[in-house]
């Protein structure tokens, strides 16, 4: 009779041993990953890239005003002015400040306005006379005075809030005014504020083209 040849089952052992390399064949070692997949390895987050003068934008470093500065009028009045502005305040004591406008075109102007901020008061009290028993007496004699008003705005004649504005009259062709205001000191130490020159709601052209407005500063 032929014989059959048996089929043999391979050893457990020895399968289980082929699996094993099988699988470890499949699984990514320690040492690096599969070729083409990405790396494992952790990134490092984006950092802020510095602006071009070197330096790390800084989002809160915008420009501010100056304490105690005036926004330009909408309106430039083209007719030219010299201005000149006289603090006469000794330190710690009160004084006066002498303004001196001179009227540079052959055109007139109808009324001729001094403006600062209101807020100055807290430091110095601009004022076109001292209170005095005259002039808040009842009954008492007319008074003559050069300044034509003196407006806290906002105000009837679009005189801007925050700031106090003194007109004081119209200003000839060729002419000058001489126009002397009372400070009265409310806080020690030197201030600085923006003073400005105006024709009613327009400012004023300094010889120089610029908007007639001057940074005054009080010891």
């Amino acid at each position: 009779m032929p014989r059959v040849a048996e089929r043999r089952r391979p050893a457990r052992g020895a399968a289980a041993v082929a699996l094993c390399a099988v699988l470890a064949a499949c699984v990514p070692t320690a040492s690096g990953s599969p070729s083409g997949s990405p790396s494992a390895t952790p990134q490092p987050l984006p950092t802020e890239q510095p602006s071009p003068s070197g330096g790390t934008p800084d989002p809160s470093a915008t420009a501010t005003p100056e304490p105690l500065s005036l926004e330009l009028p909408a309106d430039q009045d083209r007719r030219t002015v010299a201005v000149d502005v006289d603090p006469q305040v000794p330190p710690g004591d009160n004084g006066q400040i002498v303004v001196t406008v001179t009227n540079r075109t052959d055109r007139r102007v109808p009324e001729l306005v001094l403006r600062w901020p209101t807020a100055l008061r807290d430091n110095l009290f601009l004022a076109p006379f001292r209170p005095s028993e005259q002039r808040i007496a009842d009954g008492g004699p007319p008074l003559i005075q050069d300044w034509t008003k003196w407006v806290d705005g906002p105000g009837e004649s679009g005189e801007p809030a925050g700031t106090t504005s003194l007109g004081w009259g119209p200003l000839l062709p060729g002419g000058t005014l001489t126009i002397p205001i009372l400070v009265t000191r409310n806080a020690r130490g030197e201030v600085a504020f923006d003073f400005q020159v105006l024709a009613g709601e327009s400012i004023l052209t300094q010889p120089d083209g610029e908007p007639a407005e001057l940074r005054v500063s009080v010891p």
